[in-house]
């Protein structure tokens, strides 16, 4: 077999086998583990090699002092985020929404009709899910699309780096709503907007909601050939 073969089904077993992971084991991930993937992600692409992605990693105690506050902060509604969430889903979209959040439910074992089960277990979000390790990302105040698609396949490569040494993550646009709060804490000024968050380390495979695995459209639904 070639080398390129090789690779090639090496990257197709990494892209297609990662998943997002809501349960970890408390296993710390080593610094130097983490910062090799982060250089290798950081060679993602981007407008002009402007690389405008910023990265907090947090660990220890100021993750717990998060995992302590921020369920408390959502339920009392002090939240606030740095960007705008006002996307609605419609047609083919919100049914994959509702089709992801079944498969989630699903695989705990929650009925749809429990809802205060759901909420309560909505809040293990602000918990990392036990997660050793979490990454915010943050763009420069004054970038704005473009810059945060240059972030996305940045991001992109660390999860997939992260699958490739045996980790699991689970990227988190709630996260993003407690930048009021999260962002004093780890001493971020306003010279930055925090998009969203990355927890992250050894995934725990004996947790039922490991299992969920959520589809994928086909591909004749979003490829179009031109020629």
């Amino acid at each position: 077999m070639s080398n390129s073969s090789s690779l090639g089904e090496a990257f197709t077993q990494i892209a297609e086998g990662r998943r997002s992971i809501r349960a970890f084991k408390t296993d710390p991930v080593s610094r130097s583990h983490i910062e090799q993937i982060v250089q290798s992600a950081a060679r993602a692409p981007s407008n002009c090699n402007t690389q405008p992605w910023l990265a907090h990693i947090v660990t220890g105690e100021q993750l717990e002092e998060l995992r302590a506050e921020l369920p408390e902060k959502f339920i009392t509604g002090d939240m606030a985020p740095d960007y705008p969430y006002d996307g609605v889903y419609e047609g083919v979209y919100r049914d994959r929404q509702y089709a992801s959040a079944a498969t989630l439910y699903d695989a705990l074992g929650i009925p749809r009709e429990e809802k205060a089960t759901r909420q309560a277990w909505f809040l293990n979000n602000f918990r990392f899910f036990g997660a050793p390790a979490v990454c915010f990302f943050s763009l420069p105040a004054n970038f704005s699309l473009r810059e945060a698609c240059d972030l996305g396949m940045f991001a992109q490569n660390f999860m997939l780096g992260l699958a490739a040494n045996g980790l699991g993550s689970c990227p988190q646009t709630a996260l993003g709503f407690m930048a009021n709060t999260i962002k004093p804490k780890l001493g971020i000024g306003d010279d930055q907007i925090l998009l969203w968050g990355l927890s992250f380390g050894y995934p725990d495979w004996d947790d039922p909601v490991n299992g969920a695995i959520t589809e994928r459209a086909p591909l004749e639904s979003f490829l179009t050939w031109h020629s």
